[in-house]
């Protein structure tokens, strides 16, 4: 017996948010560093990276944190600077970086109050949140308050 899990259906389907010609790089990218990851799962990955960097773009400093699925999609992604760059300017209007930090540093409220303050985002920025793809967060410690746009002060 096969099972397939259906797509969750929401506002937007932030895969449609990716040229398809990127998303096969994306995907390719993401089943090569990790083969354990089939073509499907990987489209929603980067679907969901997608949604990701577009809610953390209108939203600096509110700690969002991406999954540990979802930041594959996310690496992948900044590793395609141009297409990065173009992606980040016409969903966020700027470009989001991914600003490393020190180890002592966590997202504030903890990985929970992340999830759910990521996951609101996304569906306030008019995006399925896919759940499945949401199980567990990344661990950001290097990533300044928790993977998304907002360098350090001071």
């Amino acid at each position: 017996m096969t099972i397939a899990l259906e797509r969750p259906v929401g506002t937007t389907d932030p895969i449609t948010l990716v040229d398809p010609k990127v998303m096969d790089r994306l995907v390719h990218r993401i089943t090569t560093d990790h083969p354990e990851i089939l073509d499907e799962t990987a489209r929603r990955i980067v679907g969901q990276a997608a949604a990701f960097v577009a809610a953390s773009g209108r939203r600096p400093s509110r700690g969002l944190v991406p999954s540990v699925l979802v930041d594959f999609g996310w690496h992948a992604f900044i590793l395609h600077t141009v297409d990065y760059a173009e992606f980040c300017e016409r969903v966020a209007g700027r470009f989001v970086h991914h600003v490393p930090t020190g180890e002592d540093e966590q997202a504030p409220g903890g990985a929970a109050a992340a999830r759910g303050r990521t996951m609101a985002a996304i569906e306030a920025a008019g995006y399925t949140v896919d759940e499945e793809l949401w199980p567990d967060m990344a661990d950001c410690n290097q990533c300044h308050a928790g993977c998304h746009d907002s360098p350090k002060s001071g």
